[in-house]
C-alpha cells in the first residue's frame, strides 16, 4: 500500500496547485478574482505574506493541497483544500487538514478560520470532524461562501 507524504510548498507545485483547485472551483462554482489572485501568484498573495501550503504526494505524485494563510499575528485561514477525483476516498483530505493544524501550532497560531460552501457536503464534514464550529458569516472576498467555521488551537 502507498504511503501519503506530505510536503511544503516548492515552486515545482505551483502549477499543481492551481490546477487541483481549478477543477474543483470550475466543477461547482465561478473561478472568482481572488481564487484567480491566489492561485496565479502563491508565491505573492499567500508564501511572501507568511502564509504556507502543504501537498499531498502518493506514490510521487501531488494528489492534493491546502494554503494557510497568515490573517492575522496569532491567526490563518485555512483555504483552498483540495484533492484529486482520483485519489478522494483515502482520507488525503484528512491528513492535510491534520497538517495545516499542526502547522498551525507549531506557529504559534491561536485560531484557524475557514470559509466553504454547504454544497460541497464532504468538505463540510471534514471540517467538523477535525474540530471547526460553524460562526457567523460576516463579510467575505467569495461570492460562494455562504459557510464560516473557525478552531480555536488554545487549550486544544
Amino acid at each position: 500500500m502507498s504511503e501519503v507524504i506530505i510536503k511544503e510548498y516548492e515552486p515545482a507545485f505551483a502549477n499543481a496547485y492551481k490546477e487541483l483547485n481549478l477543477e474543483w472551483i470550475e466543477q461547482y462554482f465561478v473561478v472568482e478574482q481572488h481564487d484567480r489572485e491566489q492561485l496565479d501568484n502563491p508565491d505573492e498573495y499567500i508564501i511572501s505574506r507568511g502564509g504556507y501550503i502543504l501537498f499531498a504526494l502518493y506514490d510521487g505524485e501531488v494528489v492534493g493541497t491546502c494554503a494557510l494563510i497568515r490573517t492575522g499575528e496569532k491567526e490563518f485561514e485555512m483555504a483552498k483544500m483540495a484533492v484529486s477525483p482520483r485519489f478522494q476516498g483515502k482520507k488525503i483530505g484528512k491528513l492535510l487538514g491534520q497538517a495545516v493544524l499542526e502547522k498551525s501550532r507549531s506557529l504559534g497560531a491561536e485560531r484557524v478560520w475557514l470559509e466553504s460552501n454547504r454544497v460541497l457536503e464532504t468538505a463540510v464534514n471534514l471540517y467538523r470532524k477535525l474540530g471547526f464550529q460553524e460562526i457567523p458569516m460576516g463579510d467575505t472576498l467569495y461570492a460562494r461562501a455562504d459557510i464560516k467555521m473557525e478552531k480555536w488551537l488554545v487549550n486544544d
